[in-house]
């Protein structure tokens, strides 16, 4: 398995609002569409910053990021290669993202501290 990280930077002239509203209810759903994800894309989440009450944490000069869980690398690159990425995702993530200040991060996950909550 291998996991895609992105730092996500909004456009010029977009407002974080209106990011988080397109990267939610447009670009998910047009990812989602793409057939070769089915078979190997096992889990795709989006993280956007709230406002912290604490000084515990501060947030990165980022609007969000994305996650995306491939079965392989093989796999990542069917995906992003796919005639759904190519025709209908990219364009959309050229509306609303900065590419240059985007950030990628492609890896080998290691869990330190699963899900409590399971038996």
């Amino acid at each position: 398995m291998i996991k895609m990280t992105m730092f996500l930077k909004r456009k010029a002239g977009m407002s974080h609002e209106d990011f988080v509203k397109h990267h939610v209810e447009v670009h998910g759903p047009k990812f989602r569409s793409i057939p070769e994800a089915e078979a190997h894309c096992l889990r795709y989440i989006q993280t956007h910053p709230v406002a912290l009450e604490t000084d515990v944490a501060k947030n990165a000069d980022f609007d969000g990021t994305a996650e995306l869980w491939f079965d392989s690398e093989q796999g990542m690159e069917v995906v992003l290669t796919s005639d759904t990425y190519q025709n209908v995702v990219f364009p959309d993530e050229k509306t609303f993202l900065d590419h240059d200040n985007t950030l990628i991060l492609v890896g080998e996950q290691v869990e330190i501290i699963g899900d409590r909550r399971e038996g």
